[in-house]
């Protein structure tokens, strides 16, 4: 009987170790999907400047 209680009271050790272990994994995954979303954001405003200042450019060439 004492054996039983053992081996519960160890799963539920390992089992709190493991869904604290997925929480904080968690946060890191988190954290990484809103930086990688503000980097393609960026890229994106950073890309649309590009191509406006490349329009300009060739409209710049095309009036000499």
């Amino acid at each position: 009987m004492e054996n039983d209680n053992n081996s519960l009271s160890l799963l539920e050790t390992k089992l709190d170790d493991l869904i604290n272990r997925f929480v904080e994994q968690q946060g890191i995954i988190d954290s990484y999907i809103l930086k990688e979303r503000d980097w393609k954001k960026s890229k994106l405003l950073k890309n649309k400047e590009l191509k406006i200042l490349q329009d300009r450019i060739l409209k710049a060439e095309a009036n000499d």
